[in-house]
This record gives structure tokens, C-alpha cells and sequence, in this order.
């Protein structure tokens, strides 16, 4: 299996940005119901669901795919001033 610079330099990036995002909330740097750390993890984790494709990995493509859709309603949520985001 051969998978090319630009894939595994993408999916470092996905990587960085979910790591970023969770070391920023053990930190207390961020937190879960901002912008940002769900930004980071709706973006990172889309990335990597993509990269989970090729070649498919049915484990990483679920997990994945439930993290970007959750990270994406809290932050729709976030965006949109929901009562409850906070």
C-alpha cells in the first residue's frame, strides 16, 4: 500500500487540528462549547474521513465521519447563538 506525501502531509494537518483543539481544552485554553476548539475538531476530523477512504478503513471512515457530524451541530449551535451551545 502506497500512500502519497500529499495524503499523509493532509492528514497530518487533520491530525495537528484535533490535537490542537484537545490539548487547547485539557489545557483549559479552549473551551468545548466555542468556536474554535469545535471548528478545529469539525475540520480536522473532515479531513481525516476523507483521507479514511483511500483506502477504506470502516472503523476510522465511522468514527470519524460521527465526530466531524457532531463537531459540526456544536458548532452550528455556537454559530447560530443556541441557548443551549453554552
Amino acid at each position: 500500500m502506497h500512500i502519497s506525501l500529499a495524503r499523509q502531509l493532509v492528514s497530518f494537518v487533520g491530525a495537528m487540528m484535533i490535537l490542537i483543539a484537545y490539548a487547547g481544552h485539557q489545557l483549559q485554553w479552549m473551551h468545548s462549547k466555542k468556536f474554535w476548539y469545535n471548528f478545529l475538531n469539525a475540520a480536522g476530523s473532515g479531513i481525516l474521513s476523507y483521507i479514511a477512504f483511500q483506502p477504506f478503513q470502516l472503523g476510522f471512515v465511522i468514527m470519524e465521519i460521527t465526530w466531524t457530524l457532531i463537531s459540526l451541530y456544536v458548532l452550528f449551535r455556537v454559530v447560530t447563538g443556541s441557548k443551549t451551545a453554552e
